[in-house]
C-alpha cells in the first residue's frame, strides 16, 4: 500500500538541494585546507598523501561511502540500535578519560590514538545521542507528559554532557543542550517542563557567568585555566585581579594579549577580504602566518575563506549551509513518523550549532570553543559524523511517504 505511486516515489528517491550543498562544502573544504596547509612550510614540506587536503578528500570519500551504506537500511531499523550505539560511546567517552588510552593534547584527552587515526568520541556521541533521544521521544505524546520520561530525556542528555565535560571539552559538550532541548520541543513534551528547564539553564549559566568574571579567586568554578581565559578575553574583562603586584598584572597583560591573539587574527581575516576576496592563496594573513598556521585550516577555516573570497565568498558558504538546513526542516515536515521527524529535528541542530558557534567565534561573536565547522574543518571524526548525519538525513527523505 506503500507504492500506490511508483513513479512520484522513483522521482523523489534523493534530495538534490541537500547533496548539492553538501557536495559544495567538501569542495570548498578540500580547496581552501589546502590554501590554508600549503602557506605551513612544515605541512607543505610533507609527501603528497600526507597533505592535509589530501587526507581530507580521503576522510570525504570514507564518510560518503558511510552516509550511502546509512541509507540502505531504515532509519527504522537503525534506531532499534541506537541504545547499544549511545551506551558504546559513553564506554568510548569513559576510555578516553583514562591515561595509556585517551590522548592527552593542548592539556585535555579527548581523543583515542589508533596509530592511523585519532578518534573523537565526543563526535560520534552526538550521533548516538541523536539516535537514542530520536528513539526514546518517538513515543505517543501522552507519555511525554510524565515526568519520569522528561526526566530520563534530561539523563539521556545530560550522561554525555558531562563526561564530554570531564575531558575537558566545553564547546562538543553544549552541543548537546540544544539537540536535546530543541528534540523534545519538537516532540510535544509539556510547555510547563520545558520552561521549567530553560529557566534553569539559564540561571545556571547566569550564575557561571558571574561567579568565572567577578567571583575572587578561591570562590570560582574549577575550570581549566586556558578556558577561563578564553571567557575573560571574551568578555573583555582583565586578567589581573585588583590586588595584583605590578609585576603580576604586567605578566597577566602579556598573557591576555597572547590569549586573544588568535581570534583577534581571525577578525582582521575576515575584516580584510573586503567584497570579494584576496584571490585563492593569495591570503597575506595567512601566509605571513598572523593567523596561526596551527589552528587556519581547522577551528579558523573559516576567517581563511573570508579573506581569500570576501564577502560574497561567506555568504556563498553560509547560503550552501542554508540549503542543508532548509532540506532538513522540510525533510523534519515531510516525515512519515514522529521518528523520522525526531532524527532529522536533531541532525539540524546538530548543524546548526556547530555553525552558529564556528563562525560566531571567528567574528568574535562567540568565545573560541574549538568546535569544528562541519565538513571544512580539518578532521577525520568530525567529517565523518557530519556525513553520517546527511546520511540520516537522507535515509528519512528516503524511507517518507506522501499520504
Amino acid at each position: 500500500m506503500f507504492y500506490d505511486h511508483p513513479i512520484k516515489d522513483r522521482q523523489a528517491r534523493l534530495d538534490w538541494l541537500l547533496l548539492i550543498g553538501v557536495v559544495g562544502l567538501m569542495a570548498m573544504g578540500v580547496a581552501y585546507i589546502f590554501s590554508a596547509t600549503m602557506a605551513n612550510e612544515a605541512l607543505s614540506n610533507q609527501p603528497w598523501y600526507q597533505q592535509r587536503s589530501v587526507l581530507q578528500a580521503a576522510w570525504y570519500l570514507l564518510g560518503s561511502t558511510a552516509a550511502v551504506a546509512v541509507c540502505l537500511i531504515s532509519y527504522h531499523t537503525l534506531a532499534r540500535w541506537s541504545l547499544v550505539a549511545y551506551w558504546a560511546c559513553i564506554l568510548l567517552l569513559l576510555a578516553v578519560l583514562i591515561p595509556g588510552i585517551g590522548a592527552m593534547r593542548f592539556g585535555a584527552r579527548r581523543w583515542i590514538d589508533l596509530g592511523f587515526f585519532q578518534m573523537q568520541p565526543s563526535e560520534f556521541a552526538k550521533l548516538a545521542f541523536i539516535l537514542a533521544q530520536a528513539h526514546f521521544l518517538s513515543r505517543p505524546a501522552d507519555e511525554l507528559a510524565q515526568m519520569r520520561n522528561f526526566l530520563k530525556s534530561l539523563g539521556l542528555t545530560a550522561l554525555p554532557f558531562l563526561l564530554i565535560l570531564k575531558e575537558p571539552d566545553l564547546g562538543s559538550s553544549i552541543i548537546f543542550l540544544p539537540i536535546g532541548l530543541a528534540m523534545l520541543f519538537a516532540a510535544g513534551a509539556p510547555a510547563r517542563f520545558l520552561r521549567r528547564l530553560v529557566l534553569g539553564v539559564a540561571v545556571l549559566a547566569m550564575l557561571f557567568l558571574v561567579d568565572i568574571l567577578f567571583a575572587p579567586p578561591g570562590w570560582q568554578i574549577k575550570l581549566q585555566d586556558y578556558q577561563r581565559r578564553r571567557l575573560l578575553v571574551y568578555f573583555g574583562k582583565d586578567f589581573a585581579p585588583p590586588n595584583a603586584t605590578e609585576a603580576e598584572r604586567q605578566r597577566l597583560r602579556i598573557q591576555q594579549r597572547n590569549d586573544s591573539y588568535n581570534v583577534e587574527q581571525a577578525l582582521i581575516c575576515v575584516g580584510s577580504g573586503g567584497l570579494t576576496g584576496k584571490g585563492w592563496r593569495q591570503g597575506t594573513q595567512i601566509a605571513l602566518g598572523y593567523l596561526p598556521r596551527a589552528v587556519a585550516h581547522n577551528d579558523f577555516i573559516f576567517s581563511v575563506i573570508a579573506e581569500e573570497s570576501g564577502f560574497v565568498g561567506s555568504v556563498f558558504v553560509i547560503t550552501l549551509y542554508g540549503m542543508i538546513l532548509f532540506s532538513g526542516i522540510k525533510i523534519a515536515s515531510e516525515a512519515r513518523d514522529r521518528l523520522g521527524k525526531m532524527l532529522a529535528v536533531g541532525v539540524v541542530t546538530l548543524f546548526f550549532s556547530h555553525l552558529f558557534i564556528n563562525i560566531g567565534m571567528n567574528i568574535r561573536l562567540m568565545p573560541v570553543t574549538g568546535v569544528p565547522l562541519p565538513l571544512l574543518s580539518y578532521g577525520g571524526s568530525s567529517v565523518l559524523c557530519s556525513l553520517i548525519a546527511i546520511g540520516l538525513l537522507q535515509n528519512v527523505f528516503l524511507y517518507r511517504r506522501s499520504y
